[in-house]
């Protein structure tokens, strides 16, 4: 499809997986000139037209992307992006230095205080098969209790130390944008009002209409099963904050 010159100016946010990011671009997409279309190395999004895509090259991917994306009819798009997980940089390992190579890429990494929750909630998903959770759903079970390794634990928490210091090293201070689920999740106009500054364009305050909702408001203690003994294992190392209590049950207040 065709749109309106100048070409929109390039976003993307990255994440580890289960940190938000779908909330994030349910309330970014409210903006008339932003665009954010979803997950572009994950083959079942629907936003864009064919699992075709994923055998181009990353540099085709990117034009895709930034140069030849899916438009919406009903906006006039000034600043277009897309998402990736952590993960889907594994499946593609060369992918992530062409994103960095991308002009004047502007990034929003968004990060979980809580690391373990991240952990807990891909677990969950993954099991129950239940990704996402929208207002209109009628189903009203909880997610399942998981049981987690120690090594599966001390494997995500290196991913995620690794992937953030990745991108934080990548990318100038002037083109990052920090943001954390915790503060989305409670304070989601102070955020978008970071972001629309990021990104250069008119302030909005978000609505009251979103349409994802949280899957999980337990604290871990009460949905992982084997919680005593992985705080046991990580009380002495740089984990240890993770299994915190009183700093779990303060981001479900």
């Amino acid at each position: 499809m065709t749109h309106n010159e100048p070409t929109p100016e390039p976003f993307v946010i990255l994440a580890m997986p289960r940190t938000g990011t779908h909330y994030l671009e349910e309330l970014l997409n409210e903006h008339p000139t932003v665009l954010s279309n979803g997950e572009l190395l994950n083959e079942y999004d629907p936003n864009w037209p064919s699992t075709d895509r994923l055998l181009g090259t990353d540099r085709e991917l990117l034009e895709l992307a930034y140069v030849r994306c899916p438009m919406r009819d009903y906006k006039n798009v000034t600043h277009l992006g897309c998402k990736i997980n952590e993960p889907q940089f594994r499946e593609r390992p060369a992918f992530f230095a062409e994103l960095v190579r991308w002009p004047a890429l502007k990034v929003i990494l968004v990060v979980r205080r809580n690391v373990l929750e991240s952990l807990r909630s891909f677990v969950q998903a993954r099991e129950s098969g239940q990704w996402l959770k929208f207002s209109s759903d009628n189903d009203t079970a909880r997610p399942p209790s998981v049981r987690l390794s120690i090594a599966d634990c001390e494997a995500y928490f290196k991913a995620a130390d690794d992937f953030h210091a990745r991108v934080m090293d990548s990318f100038t201070s002037t083109n990052l944008l920090v943001m954390e689920y915790e503060s989305l999740l409670h304070e989601p106009a102070q955020c978008l009002g970071a972001v629309w500054d990021f990104l250069g364009v008119p302030a909005l305050e978000p609505s009251d209409n979103a349409i994802l909702q949280r899957q999980e408001t337990r604290p871990l203690d009460q949905t992982v099963e084997n919680f005593d003994e992985l705080r046991i294992h990580f009380a002495r190392g740089p984990y240890s904050r993770f299994f915190d209590l009183g700093d779990s049950m303060r981001s479900y207040a």
